[in-house]
């Protein structure tokens, strides 16, 4: 079967997860992976920015890199990136033929969408020096935790999955930074919980970002934020990825960030459109501090188990109405939910039909929500993902 055929036959989304599966998976056929350094991100929001910033300096250093990320926009290869462009679909098949040779059918398919890609992916970063791997959902029991890693990297912790993670910080930042096998560099927090949790940890070398930039790192990272023009939320993960290059004894060029900006964050489209992938209320607090002083309309739409009305609610002083994009997705909210938590805000709203010329718009709420925007109104082949 080809690869996305074999894919598109697992879910996406399981109301339970058997945390065991994946483990036990991988210690079946870990003696015929070669393994490179890996440095794993965990985190809520920034891990995609903050791991291409950094495998992207990396190639430009010389070395076979792959960075693993999740989810895509428009296709599944997005998500595997080989020194500085996605795999092909070819590429993708024969780790797909690879990896069943490995696996018995019983695995194969027992493995969830996303543990038998991660495992997919492993297969073609074998020639790489460096892994840059993304966790997906969680921390010590994502798929992605198997492996041996040389260092973590720990982007902001905020609510989000709590049905999985924990129903506090405290739970989630627990859930999360457990992980961390050795050495981690943890970005700046929002909660003080995190950093507590991360001072409970014995055995673990546990550093903050700020303990690897100089006065000249922070006067490059400026630089180069001015350069890409990157949100604030954007120059925090830069700023992270610059403190792993310390951390591996490296230096760097402003240069090497150049093609390091990853689409759909804060991305443009056109000319009064922006497009971000952000989704829970860390993003949206990102966005409206970024954006503050500016008027959008917002095209929207959320997932069921997002607190959307907070987000709106956060997102209400640079929004003038809003226009509910409707997705077809499993997860998605019923309309008419979102159209109540729009009215308890005295918002604006109405079903989107199509971009005006004289309003500014901000397209946000989920992968999803960009994806039906990208192929259905701007014409997508335009763009470069």
């Amino acid at each position: 079967m080809r690869f996305q055929e074999y894919l598109n036959a697992k879910p996406l989304y399981y109301d339970e997860i058997d945390y065991s599966r994946m483990p036990r998976v991988y210690e079946k056929i870990k003696h015929a992976l070669k393994i490179p350094k890996i440095i794993h991100i965990i985190g809520t929001n920034g891990k995609g920015t903050t791991g291409r910033f950094l495998a992207t300096a990396l190639f430009a250093n010389n070395y076979g890199v792959g960075h693993y990320t999740s989810p895509h926009i428009l296709e599944f290869n997005e998500r595997v990136w080989v020194n500085g462009s996605n795999a092909s679909n070819e590429r993708l098949q024969n780790a797909h033929e690879e990896l069943q040779k490995l696996l018995s059918k019983e695995d194969a398919d027992a493995l969830s969408y996303f543990e038998y890609t991660t495992l997919l992916a492993m297969i073609i970063f074998s020639e790489c020096e460096f892994v840059v791997m993304e966790a997906g959902l969680g921390g010590e029991h994502d798929a992605t935790a198997v492996f041996p890693k040389i260092l973590t990297l720990v982007t902001p912790i905020a609510y989000d999955h709590e049905a999985f993670l924990g129903t506090d910080i405290k739970q989630i930042a627990t859930t999360k930074l457990n992980a961390i096998q050795n050495n981690a560099i943890i970005a700046n927090q929002r909660f003080e919980e995190v950093y507590e949790v991360a001072k409970s940890l014995v055995g673990k070398n546990i550093a903050r970002v700020d303990d690897f930039l100089d006065d000249n790192d922070k006067k490059n990272i400026l630089a180069i934020s001015k350069e890409l023009i990157l949100a604030p939320y954007l120059a925090q993960n830069l700023s992270l990825s610059i403190a792993a290059l310390k951390f591996l004894g490296m230096s760097y060029n402003a240069s090497d960030f150049k093609n390091a900006k990853l689409f759909g964050r804060l991305s443009h489209v056109a000319k009064n459109v922006l497009v971000d992938v952000g989704h829970n209320t860390l993003a949206a607090s990102s966005i409206a501090e970024a954006l503050f002083g500016e008027k959008f309309t917002l095209i929207y739409n959320s997932y069921r188990d997002k607190n959307y009305k907070e987000i709106l609610s956060i997102l209400k002083p640079i929004i003038l109405s809003v226009e509910i994009i409707e997705v077809a997705n499993q997860r998605i909210e019923d309309v008419q939910k979102i159209q109540s938590a729009l009215d308890d805000l005295n918002i604006k709203h109405t079903i989107f039909k199509e971009i005006q010329e004289e309003q500014n718009y901000l397209v946000f709420g989920s992968f999803s929500v960009v994806e039906k925007f990208l192929k259905e109104h701007t014409g997508v082949a335009k763009y470069t993902i």
